[in-house]
């Protein structure tokens, strides 16, 4: 229902929806379909949502969760009145709580903050909401005489017994201005939501009620460039209801974050944090020029529970990086962070920057580093033994993309006293560089084995190849593991080594139905092996598979290596 109304609404038809059109571009169907969207997209023509269809906005209110403004608007233009009046509903009378801005306007963001959150207001968007409030006042009341009117509820909330009984809208009074009056720049316009709703809602006794203001509790800005920030920075310290900020640099990566952006926005979290009345506990940041900036953060914003953090930096651009020395107790405080996800995409002098944080957060129960990258002959196993000896509580630890070949006693010595639900140790090099693989594998198994908890274990692009039977002994013996999702995708497992593990597994297999993930390994090499060990594995394995070409001679040679 969701991707029909889409399809429908936005005029981008499939196959489906076009031999079925007559059907479905109905406003009965349009109202059922409603009830189940939860984003709304701008880029959808919301200026059907004020004419006949309207009353599909009443039922969209009523059940749109987040919102995404992905296209400029401009707030000069008398057209732009129409999509405000749209936003207006779905955040002021709505039940909407989120915000997706995927656009550079800062004007825009500054119209979604005001009134919706933080006591910021603009000085710039301050007049134009109020310049020409009387005029379009005047506009509404010259609308009521004319005898244009709406369905009832749409300036307030439809009472529950009839919330699903709409009616069609007369045309609009915003609707019926003439093209020349619209392209006249003396023509009267405002951008305030509170007179747009008066001007667009039903002219009777409730219109004269100040409308609601909506609170913004997730906000994602997708082009976060400095202009934006420095809007979100002024509006930060009493953005009071804000419970998650997502905030990533310009599209395809053209810049990062600058150091004294970065230290504004900690400026702000600081003086919001110091309120006592902050609800933020969710933030995600890309991409930063370089990881002192993640304590620097944390320090600014300690009452964060879940921190996203992606670290790179640019070859070109001013790589001057000042040192931000930080208060002594710093290194002691405890933290209350939950989840930390990090990825890094540069070589690291240290870890020092990661453990630290770790050090502090005794209460961490989600860890995902990717791309920890550190100078050839330095090793991951400090890292490794402070989640031993710091997270005690970690139930999901994720690594990907860094060089554990000589961190095998590390993950033993973690695994001996941990209660993890997952583990993903992906394109991690296990086996590299030990001289008996099947024996270090089978150690490794052992200790999973030992972990009770473990319902998921990834051990996906680590050549495990024509050692993957080992894995087979991970349910067999007293105590078998109740291992519910293993990945072993992308191994270049080929065929008879597929074989092998299934009869294996087929001796000793899982006391529940096993997901194994098996894409991306070498099953064309010889197809009817191949499918002789998935029928096997069928039984007792929920199996995802998909095609492989090994044909490409690079494929081949990297697979022997």
């Amino acid at each position: 229902m969701r991707l029909l109304f889409t399809f429908i609404f936005s005029g981008n038809r499939n196959s489906y929806v076009t031999r079925n059109i007559k059907h479905l571009n109905t406003l009965s169907f349009l109202l059922a379909a409603a009830k189940c969207i939860r984003h709304f997209s701008l880029d959808m023509p919301g200026k059907r949502l004020t004419g006949e269809q309207q009353p599909l906005l009443n039922v969209l209110e009523r059940h749109i969760w987040s919102i995404g403004v992905s296209h400029d608007i401009n707030l000069s233009k008398r057209k732009t009145q129409t999509t405000l009046y749209v936003l207006h509903r779905l955040l002021d009378h709505g039940v909407a709580k989120k915000i997706v801005l995927n656009t550079e306007s800062p004007a825009v963001l500054a119209w979604l903050l005001h009134g919706r959150g933080s006591q910021y207001v603009s000085p710039e968007l301050k007049d134009r909401m109020h310049s020409k409030k009387r005029s379009c006042i005047s506009q509404a009341a010259s609308a009521s005489s004319d005898g244009v009117s709406c369905s009832p509820g749409l300036g307030t909330r439809a009472s529950q017994d009839h919330k699903d009984q709409v009616t069609p809208c007369k045309r609009t009074k915003l609707d019926s201005v003439s093209l020349q009056e619209e392209e006249s720049e003396k023509a009267n316009f405002t951008v305030d939501p509170q007179v747009l709703c008066q001007i667009l809602s039903p002219c009777d006794e409730s219109s004269a009620v100040a409308c609601p203001w909506g609170q913004i509790e997730c906000l994602e800005i997708r082009q976060c460039g400095s202009n934006i920030l420095r809007v979100l920075i002024a509006a930060l310290p009493t953005f009071f209801c804000l419970r998650s900020l997502s905030l990533h640099s310009f599209f395809l990566r053209v810049a990062t974050f600058r150091d004294s952006d970065v230290l504004g926005l900690a400026r702000a979290l600081q003086q919001l944090t110091e309120s006592s009345r902050s609800s933020l506990t969710d933030l995600s940041i890309g991409i930063l020029p370089y990881n002192n900036l993640v304590e620097i953060l944390l320090d600014s914003s300690p009452n964060l529970t879940s921190l996203y953090v992606e670290i790179e930096t640019f070859m070109w651009g001013p790589t001057y990086f000042i040192h931000h020395p930080r208060p002594a107790e710093s290194d002691v405080s405890e933290l209350p962070l939950e989840k930390l996800a990090l990825k890094v995409t540069e070589v690291q002098r240290d870890l020092c920057y990661v453990t630290s944080v770790l050090r502090r957060s005794p209460y961490l129960t989600s860890f995902h580093a990717v791309g920890i990258r550190l100078p050839i002959g330095s090793s991951q196993s400090q890292l490794l033994s402070t989640l031993s000896e710091s997270n005690r509580f970690l139930r999901s630890l994720n690594l990907e993309d860094m060089n554990l070949s000589d961190c095998l006693p590390n993950i033993l010595e973690l695994l001996r006293d941990c209660k993890l639900e997952e583990l993903w140790l992906k394109d991690c090099r296990l086996l590299e560089r030990l001289s008996s693989k099947e024996e270090s594998l089978q150690k490794l198994v052992a200790a999973l084995k030992m972990v009770p908890s473990l319902q998921l274990l990834s051990l996906a692009q680590n050549r495990l190849a024509r050692n993957v039977f080992v894995l087979a002994e991970l349910f067999s013996g007293s105590s078998p593991s109740s291992l519910k999702h293993l990945d072993i995708s992308s191994n270049f497992i080929h065929p008879a080594e597929l074989l092998e593990f299934a009869e294996r597994l087929r001796t000793h297999h899982p006391a529940d139905r096993l997901t194994l993930d098996l894409r991306r390994n070498l099953g064309d090499r010889d197809p009817d092996t191949w499918n002789t060990a998935l029928k096997m594995l069928q039984p007792f394995c929920v199996l995802l598979v998909n095609g492989w070409n090994s044909t490409n001679t690079m494929a081949d040679y990297i697979s022997n290596m």
